[in-house]
């Protein structure tokens, strides 16, 4: 019976000790990351994208975004609406890709699409490419407001579709 209390109280310490101990955090993932503190916050503001027709269409745009994960990631959701109406519902989240030396943007959009995608910091300016013929590109403005700028290569020659400019609250 001794034997057997003893194997309980061995088994019980070693599942304690393992539970107790925290994995380390990822410092060259955490230190990527903190490049793109800029976006962290909540911003608020308005944007246009060309609709099917042809024409712009004005929306309301607003961005929360915070580190998650002890700062090896960025969670980012966003929301447009026009006219009260939501035209966009969107989540994504940032994580550095080792292996590759870039970012990995995953974007979930209420419809039900999404995907993993390619995205790198340059010149302080955070491009993701949901395919290889669109890019959209984000920074801080000269006021320090978020601007986002969507684009598409027609023809080696980048035409903008969507363009947004939010304040932080």
């Amino acid at each position: 019976m001794k034997l057997k209390s003893l194997l309980i109280l061995f088994c019980l310490i070693c599942t304690l000790q393992t539970y107790s101990q925290t994995p380390a955090t990822d410092q060259m993932a955490k230190s990527e990351i903190q490049k793109l503190a800029f976006i962290v916050g909540d911003w608020e503001g308005e944007g246009w994208m060309m609709g099917r027709d042809g024409g712009k269409h004005s929306f309301t745009q607003t961005e929360k975004i915070q580190f998650k994960l002890d700062s090896t990631a960025i969670l980012i959701e966003g929301l447009g609406k026009n006219n009260d109406q939501v035209i966009h519902n969107a989540m994504a989240i940032i994580a550095y890709n080792k292996q590759e030396k870039n970012y990995t943007f995953n974007s979930f959009l209420s419809s039900g699409h999404g995907g993993s995608f390619k995205a790198e910091l340059k010149e302080e300016k955070l491009y993701w490419y949901p395919n290889e013929n669109m890019r959209y590109i984000i920074y801080l403005n000269e006021k320090g407001q978020w601007y986002e700028s969507g684009e598409m290569n027609r023809q080696d020659s980048w035409f903008q579709f969507f363009e947004m400019t939010l304040d932080k609250k």
